[in-house]
């Protein structure tokens, strides 16, 4: 699996000067493989035209696409998986819509949640939040350093810090354990996401 996972933010890519397929474009060609349609705001319409250009880019890299929640989206545009949180349609409905062969990614916020998600066969984690975010204020679910570690040290799945991720901190949260971190204004927020990308590769490279 890449280490770096791209999520997509299209309002905080737009205040950066760029369009998202810019942005996926350069993530891609830097090196992520892979990468998460995100969009909360869009209309059905215009989250299924976003995601067949990102289908054609993300092809064009041998890259993942995944898309959060939208299962129907993620059908009509042959997307590779799937991306539910705690409180969008249930893994297992997910799966049986999707079938086996699709990736199936589940977001988990504290050891309860890790706990319920054990017996399932999903195909990763995104263990969140591990640092403040814009996004997330409530700092008292917040995770730190020390929860990553101990949720990545009970887990058989492969596990995706996302929170608060950036150059600054990117090193502390691959020295837990966990497969890889999923960043967003990391990339997406940046004047130049090619360069941006290839620094978060080159200090999970230093990290090593």
């Amino acid at each position: 699996m890449s280490p770096i996972y791209l999520v997509t933010d299209s309002v905080i890519s737009q205040q950066a000067g760029h369009t998202l397929p810019f942005v996926v474009e350069e993530a891609c060609r830097a090196g992520v493989r892979w990468v998460q349609l995100r969009e909360k705001n869009l209309s059905t319409r215009a989250f299924l035209e976003l995601g067949f250009q990102l289908k054609a880019i993300t092809q064009k890299y041998d890259a993942k696409l995944i898309i959060n929640d939208r299962v129907d989206i993620a059908l009509a545009v042959d997307a590779d998986g799937v991306h539910v949180g705690q409180d969008d349609m249930p893994y297992h409905l997910v799966r049986s819509l999707l079938g086996p062969n699709k990736i199936v990614g589940l977001s988990i916020n504290n050891r309860t949640e890790l706990l319920a998600a054990q017996d399932l066969d999903v195909d990763y984690l995104g263990v969140a939040a591990i640092f403040p975010t814009g996004t997330k204020q409530d700092t008292s679910s917040v995770l730190g350093i020390e929860g990553l570690r101990e949720i990545c040290a009970l887990t058989r799945f492969p596990t995706f810090a996302i929170g608060g991720i950036h150059p600054i901190n990117i090193q502390k949260v691959m020295q837990t354990g966990v497969t890889g971190v999923a960043v967003v204004s990391a990339i997406c927020g940046q004047p130049c996401p090619y360069e941006a990308t290839r620094e978060l590769f080159a200090l999970l490279e230093q990290s090593r």
